[in-house]
């Protein structure tokens, strides 16, 4: 079972200690894979079709839709893990579960259509994540309108024009869930991969999650049915605060986890020959770790306390309260695991910056969790607005 000390350390129950132990042994045979796709751009397939032969994502898909039904700290726990040996499939099936966690606790849409999408996760291993963001518009968190357009046709349904940037894990999506505009708001249509029009545009070229293939996603005279149209509303519903965004903070700590595994590797077998002993016998090594450990730990432990605090509370009124302490998990890993990766090339050294070490991928890598929703200006002024309401109450 490839499960360390600090894997174990967040796992409650046997079942959990299984599943995490078969997911520990998938992500470390993707480790290969991971970096061929960042070094010849393009994307680990391999990667999904085994995820999707122990059932992975069905994992969030509710129980009494045939899925695993499991809870936010499930979650994380098992993402978390995965991202340490495939940090960019990772934040891909994070996504796709994540949207399958929004949809069972907002349930927006019509129960059919719901239900239809949850029995093909189930049986075939579908995939599904929202194309949202626009290159003229930036991130719909920030509340711009999307110029993709949907006009109504006479005889029934909606013809679809536009395109879509960031579309995480776009060869292998089996669902768009699409964004557009309507005459008196935004409405959201499920597109299915094949329809006519619906193309991608590999335009993902970026230095670091090289692996998530987030290309373009473009529809030219798109005809779907009215079905299609899954939601309608002034302002999208997924906008609200999502608290399985948790898959974010957890894939930068298993970023962090990775970039610490390779940094002690390095250290417990560099013995430079001005030293008796390996590098990580040497002071300064050792406070390093030190560092990083305490960093780990409280980054970590804040992750989980915070999703089992909000299963308990999930359904409840209560739960509100929890929605700063959500984006504050966000933006605390992210200082957590850009510290913790910088402290692992500090003790690896020059040899880091390898183009064959590892370590170089998890520093570019890591740097684009600043860009995943929160953003730092939005959960901080949400934190000083709890401070601001905690001092009139005094």
């Amino acid at each position: 079972m490839s499960l360390s000390r600090l894997d174990r350390l967040f796992v409650r129950t046997p079942e959990q200690l299984e599943r995490l132990g078969r997911i520990g042994e998938l992500a470390d045979s993707f480790a290969e894979g991971a970096r061929l796709a960042d070094e010849e751009d393009r994307f680990a397939y391999d990667h999904v079709e085994a995820l999707r032969r122990i059932g992975y994502p069905a994992y969030t898909v509710p129980r009494e839709r045939g899925g695993e039904g499991a809870t936010l700290y499930e979650f994380v726990l098992y993402q978390e893990r995965l991202a340490q040996g495939d940090a960019a499939i990772a934040l891909g099936m994070g996504w796709h579960l994540g949207v399958l966690f929004d949809l069972d606790e907002k349930r927006p849409w019509r129960e059919e259509t719901f239900a239809a999408l949850c029995r093909d996760v189930v049986e075939r291993g579908a995939l599904v994540n929202r194309a949202a963001t626009e290159a003229a518009t930036g991130s719909p968190a920030r509340g711009g309108k999307p110029r993709t357009t949907a006009e109504p046709l006479p005889g029934g349904g909606y013809r679809l024009n536009g395109r879509k940037t960031y579309t995480t894990m776009a060869p292998v999506l089996d669902y768009f869930i699409v964004t557009a505009a309507l005459e008196d708001g935004e409405g959201e249509f499920l597109v299915r991969r094949g329809t006519e029009g619906v193309s991608i545009d590999e335009t993902w070229d970026m230095v670091g999650m090289r692996g998530t293939a987030s290309h373009d996603l473009v529809l030219r005279d798109v005809v779907v049915p009215g079905e299609a149209l899954v939601y309608a509303a002034g302002k999208a519903y997924h906008q609200t605060p999502n608290p399985y965004l948790l898959h974010i903070p957890a894939c930068y700590l298993g970023i962090a986890l990775a970039a610490r595994k390779e940094a002690l590797r390095f250290a417990k077998s560099y013995q430079p020959n001005s030293l008796p002993h390996p590098i990580l016998h040497t002071p300064n090594v050792g406070q390093h770790f030190g560092q990083i450990e305490l960093q780990l730990s409280a980054a970590r432990r804040f992750l989980y306390a915070v999703a089992a605090r909000w299963d308990e509370l999930r359904g409840r009124p209560e739960a509100a309260g929890l929605i700063p302490e959500l984006a504050a998990v966000k933006l605390f890993a992210m200082e957590t695991a850009l510290s913790v990766v910088d402290k692992a090339m500090r003790i690896v050294g020059s040899h880091g910056l390898a183009r064959s070490h590892p370590l170089q991928r998890l520093y570019r890598d890591v740097r684009f969790g600043l860009h995943n929703p929160p953003m730092e200006d939005a959960a901080v002024a949400q934190l000083g607005r709890q401070a601001v309401q905690d001092a009139e109450r005094l």
